[in-house]
Protein backbone atom coordinates (compact mmCIF):
# COMPACT_ATOMS: atom_id res chain seq x y z
CA UNK A 1 0.00 0.00 0.00
CA UNK A 2 1.64 3.64 -1.10
CA UNK A 3 -0.27 6.78 -0.95
CA UNK A 4 2.19 7.51 -3.94
CA UNK A 5 -0.30 7.40 -6.63
CA UNK A 6 -2.90 9.61 -4.11
CA UNK A 7 -0.64 12.50 -3.73
CA UNK A 8 0.68 13.02 -7.34
CA UNK A 9 -2.83 13.30 -8.63
CA UNK A 10 -5.25 16.44 -9.05
CA UNK A 11 -5.77 18.26 -6.02
CA UNK A 12 -9.73 17.40 -6.72
CA UNK A 13 -8.77 13.82 -6.51
CA UNK A 14 -7.25 14.08 -2.84
CA UNK A 15 -9.68 16.29 -1.44
CA UNK A 16 -12.55 13.82 -3.06
CA UNK A 17 -10.62 10.86 -1.74
CA UNK A 18 -9.37 12.05 2.05
CA UNK A 19 -12.67 13.50 2.08
CA UNK A 20 -14.38 10.12 1.56
CA UNK A 21 -11.91 8.63 3.66
CA UNK A 22 -12.52 10.43 6.59
CA UNK A 23 -17.00 10.10 6.00
CA UNK A 24 -16.23 6.44 5.75
CA UNK A 25 -14.24 6.06 9.05
CA UNK A 26 -16.61 8.63 10.87
CA UNK A 27 -19.58 7.08 9.14
CA UNK A 28 -18.70 3.48 10.54
CA UNK A 29 -18.26 5.12 13.88
CA UNK A 30 -21.90 6.52 13.85
CA UNK A 31 -22.93 3.44 12.96
CA UNK A 32 -21.55 1.51 16.04
CA UNK A 33 -22.38 4.03 18.27
CA UNK A 34 -25.19 4.69 20.48
CA UNK A 35 -27.81 7.35 18.35
CA UNK A 36 -28.62 10.68 20.04
CA UNK A 37 -27.19 12.81 22.46
CA UNK A 38 -24.38 15.98 21.68
CA UNK A 39 -21.78 13.16 20.17
CA UNK A 40 -23.89 12.07 17.64
CA UNK A 41 -25.37 15.32 16.45
CA UNK A 42 -21.49 16.62 16.41
CA UNK A 43 -20.02 13.52 14.28
CA UNK A 44 -23.07 13.82 12.07
CA UNK A 45 -22.70 17.33 11.40
CA UNK A 46 -19.25 16.36 10.43
CA UNK A 47 -19.74 13.59 8.07
CA UNK A 48 -22.45 15.73 6.43
CA UNK A 49 -19.72 18.19 5.61
CA UNK A 50 -17.23 15.40 4.93
CA UNK A 51 -19.97 14.11 2.34
CA UNK A 52 -20.91 17.58 0.75
CA UNK A 53 -17.11 17.98 -0.08
CA UNK A 54 -17.09 14.59 -1.52
CA UNK A 55 -19.80 15.04 -3.99
CA UNK A 56 -18.91 18.56 -4.85
CA UNK A 57 -15.69 17.74 -5.35
CA UNK A 58 -16.50 14.89 -7.36
CA UNK A 59 -17.59 17.47 -10.15
CA UNK A 60 -13.83 18.51 -10.63
CA UNK A 61 -13.03 14.96 -11.69
CA UNK A 62 -13.97 14.10 -15.22
CA UNK A 63 -11.11 10.22 -15.49
CA UNK A 64 -14.47 8.71 -16.38
CA UNK A 65 -16.12 11.04 -18.82
CA UNK A 66 -19.37 9.95 -20.12
CA UNK A 67 -20.84 13.23 -21.01
CA UNK A 68 -18.55 16.33 -21.32
CA UNK A 69 -16.58 15.54 -18.07
CA UNK A 70 -19.40 13.80 -16.16
CA UNK A 71 -20.45 10.46 -16.16
CA UNK A 72 -23.03 8.20 -13.98
CA UNK A 73 -21.24 8.48 -10.66
CA UNK A 74 -21.93 11.84 -10.81
CA UNK A 75 -25.53 11.65 -10.72
CA UNK A 76 -24.66 9.47 -6.98
CA UNK A 77 -23.37 12.94 -5.94
CA UNK A 78 -26.35 14.97 -6.89
CA UNK A 79 -28.19 12.82 -5.18
CA UNK A 80 -25.78 12.86 -1.81
CA UNK A 81 -26.62 16.70 -2.14
CA UNK A 82 -30.60 16.25 -2.45
CA UNK A 83 -30.83 13.56 0.17
CA UNK A 84 -28.30 15.02 2.63
CA UNK A 85 -30.62 18.22 4.07
CA UNK A 86 -33.92 15.70 3.26
CA UNK A 87 -31.77 13.17 6.54
CA UNK A 88 -31.08 16.15 8.30
CA UNK A 89 -34.06 18.04 8.51
CA UNK A 90 -35.96 14.54 9.00
CA UNK A 91 -33.95 13.84 12.47
CA UNK A 92 -34.75 17.68 13.16
CA UNK A 93 -38.40 17.11 12.82
CA UNK A 94 -38.07 13.60 14.77
CA UNK A 95 -38.58 11.53 11.64
CA UNK A 96 -35.91 9.38 12.72
CA UNK A 97 -36.66 6.30 10.70
CA UNK A 98 -36.78 8.82 7.71
CA UNK A 99 -32.90 9.85 8.98
CA UNK A 100 -31.84 6.99 9.39
CA UNK A 101 -33.02 5.14 5.89
CA UNK A 102 -31.51 8.23 4.13
CA UNK A 103 -28.40 7.99 5.83
CA UNK A 104 -27.29 4.37 6.06
CA UNK A 105 -28.74 4.25 2.09
CA UNK A 106 -26.12 7.62 1.57
CA UNK A 107 -23.25 5.61 3.78
CA UNK A 108 -23.73 2.54 2.03
CA UNK A 109 -24.36 3.88 -1.94
CA UNK A 110 -21.88 6.50 -2.14
CA UNK A 111 -19.21 5.24 0.49
CA UNK A 112 -19.26 1.52 0.33
CA UNK A 113 -20.28 0.43 -3.26
CA UNK A 114 -19.14 4.09 -4.88
CA UNK A 115 -15.84 3.10 -2.64
CA UNK A 116 -15.38 -0.42 -3.94
CA UNK A 117 -15.95 0.92 -7.57
CA UNK A 118 -12.63 2.90 -6.78
CA UNK A 119 -10.53 -0.47 -6.37
CA UNK A 120 -11.06 -1.53 -9.78
CA UNK A 121 -7.85 -2.41 -11.77
CA UNK A 122 -6.27 1.13 -13.54
CA UNK A 123 -8.47 3.43 -11.03
CA UNK A 124 -5.98 5.50 -8.31
CA UNK A 125 -7.30 3.58 -5.37
CA UNK A 126 -6.49 0.12 -6.89
CA UNK A 127 -3.09 1.99 -7.17
CA UNK A 128 -2.74 2.92 -3.44
CA UNK A 129 -3.92 -0.21 -1.94
CA UNK A 130 -2.66 -2.94 -4.52
CA UNK A 131 0.10 -1.53 -5.17
CA UNK A 132 1.45 0.06 -9.24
Amino acid sequence: MTLTPLLSASPAIQIHAFAAMAAFVLGIVQLARRKGGSLHRALGYTWAAAMILVAVSSFWISEINQWNGLSLIHLLSIQVLVTLPIALMAARRGNIRRHRFSMVGMFVGALVVAGLFTLLPGRIMHAVVFGG
